[in-house]
């Protein structure tokens, strides 16, 4: 290992590169694992392994020398390679929102034996010249909230927080215990429509819909909409808390064909909390036939709730754009 210990300067150095697809990204994968595997979940050791198959796929690597700009694998960024090896990645993700161009800083990673460098900042403030280069509309990165140091660089760097949303997750369970309420569970009504989609808006920021795009006008309730949905073949399930005529929270479960099935809760900012509880507590119940079931949703907002359903904080990430 280098004996180096010098604070890494701002710029470009000789030890940074930039990401070769063609070559790296076995490598890449092999160090972001290094670094993050104690935290990842499911889907993220799915991503590298995604990383590390396109690397062995001729076609792919074909492809990815004539496209870098419409995939989620990392196309574009820069590595730190030093001692004949790579200690060092940050990668950039293009988005497309509107026609306009969005690109996501991801993979931020130093070999533990090099930290305190500079490394990090340096491949940062690298990939956010190269995105500003490419005309970008706007920068984002996401950070665990548990992660301080980061979250200080970034914000040392022009980045502030936009969003902070939690990631519970829960396995179906058909015996899950039902508590006695006076809230009734039943299949989302059109009339609810309304409301239902004014606390989606709240709850899933359009701010943030070019990442993970919730398609609220698939839940929207109609006949064509319903015929739609059933010749592309895509699954919805909608269900309503309500006391007496008034609606308390809704929950649409959307698979998306992998591991983890998504939902989507709709609560107002005065809605009991047992509406939700006992939603997701169906929810649990009824899909006990899927794999996993996942929630995202504003940290710190009806934590007890969620709770109280049986599922558990996977994770808490702090969503940053540079300002």
């Amino acid at each position: 290992m280098s004996s180096i210990t010098i604070p890494v300067k701002t710029g470009d150095h000789p030890h940074m590169r930039p990401l070769n697809v063609l070559r790296d990204l076995s490598t890449v994968a092999d160090l972001i694992e290094l670094c993050f595997s104690p935290t990842m979940d499911s889907d993220g050791h799915r991503y590298l392994a995604d990383m590390r198959r396109a690397s062995r796929d001729d076609s792919f690597s074909n492809w990815a020398s004539r496209l870098t700009e419409t995939a989620t694998l990392p196309m574009m960024g820069y590595v730190w390679e030093q001692d004949g090896r790579i200690i060092g990645n940050a990668s950039l993700i293009p988005f497309r929102d509107r026609g306009k161009r969005i690109f996501l800083i991801a993979n931020v990673a130093t070999h533990p034996n090099y930290r305190r460098r500079g490394i990090g900042r340096a491949l940062t403030e690298r990939v956010m010249k190269q995105a500003r280069d490419k005309k970008a509309a706007a920068i984002w990165l996401h950070v665990r909230d548990d992660n301080p140091g980061a979250i200080k660089l970034y914000e040392d760097l022009g980045f502030r927080e936009m969003a902070r949303r939690t990631t519970w997750m829960a396995p179906p369970d058909s015996l899950y215990p039902k508590p006695d309420s006076d809230i009734q569970i039943m299949t989302r009504h059109s009339h609810f429509w309304t409301q239902q989609q004014d606390w989606l808006r709240r709850l899933y920021p359009e701010s943030l819909n070019w990442y993970q795009p919730l398609n609220t006008s698939v839940l929207r309730p109609g006949l064509m909409n319903w015929l739609y949905l059933l010749f592309v073949d895509f699954n919805i399930r909608q269900w309503a808390a309500v006391r007496g005529a008034d609606l308390l929270a809704t929950l649409t479960w959307m698979p998306h064909g992998g591991r983890t099935d998504a939902m989507y809760a709709a609560t107002g900012t005065g809605s009991d909390p047992d509406a939700l509880t006992q939603l997701l507590i169906h929810a649990r119940r009824t899909l006990s036939s899927r794999s996993m079931l996942s929630l995202d949703y504003p940290a710190g907002e009806m934590t007890d709730a969620i709770r109280s359903a049986g599922f558990k904080a996977r994770r808490t990430l702090l969503w940053m754009k540079a300002v």
